[in-house]
């Protein structure tokens, strides 16, 4: 599998994640979204993935866009470990969790649309991230056991971390978030969520490496 990733991109994080818990190792092609005008809108790339963006997998013969799509191919290529439960109701309420934040947060704050926002780029993403946020914490309250759903890691929780590094990343109070924080801190214990870190991928600067 040849992956096209950022390595500050949350949507290129929850696959890197899921690759990480399912044992699936990859080539890593990095795409820089600042470098250049942004990598993604080369030729080169534009014919990798029509919307420009990453992350794409190419895999089994086939390239695959959309984070949550390549997610669901290796959930049915390769069940173990599982990420979406066997119950009706949990599997609904994984889906609905990752929905909230790959829908209903983070394309609002993500790059293209910051671009958008000029001066008030900060101000814009605070405010997306908190009201979702708002919401994310009553369902989590829920929902959680020692993760989103119940105490087996799922689609949720490789949502749930990157998106939380984006919060930090534009400085917004997680004080209010106590349901939030402790599932996040418990997962970047997991080793699969410390590979997958932003601050540890082939085209981390230097700077921001661990």
């Amino acid at each position: 599998p040849i992956l096209y990733s950022y390595f500050r991109s949350s949507c290129s994080w929850r696959v890197r994640i899921a690759l990480a818990l399912k044992g699936i190792s990859y080539d890593l092609v990095p795409v820089n979204l600042l470098k250049d005008g942004g990598q993604q809108f080369s030729a080169e790339f534009k014919a990798v993935n029509p919307m420009q963006q990453v992350p794409a997998l190419k895999i089994d013969g086939i390239t695959l866009s959309q984070s949550l799509a390549i997610i669901h191919y290796l959930e049915d290529t390769c069940p173990n470990p599982r990420l979406l439960p066997q119950d009706p109701k949990k599997r609904a309420q994984v889906r609905m969790i990752a929905d909230h934040i790959v829908s209903g947060i983070q394309p609002l704050q993500n790059l293209g649309v910051l671009k958008q926002m000029g001066e008030k780029k900060m101000e814009w993403a605070q405010n997306c991230i908190t009201s979702g946020f708002q919401a994310l914490e009553r369902i989590l309250q829920d929902t959680a056991g020692r993760y989103c759903v119940g105490d087996e890691v799922s689609m949720a929780d490789l949502c749930l971390v990157p998106q939380v590094f984006n919060a930090e990343r534009f400085k917004v109070d997680l004080g209010p978030y106590p349901t939030i924080t402790r599932i996040n801190k418990a997962l970047l214990e997991l080793e699969a969520f410390k590979v997958s870190h932003p601050s540890r991928q082939p085209d981390t600067p230097a700077e921001l490496r661990a």
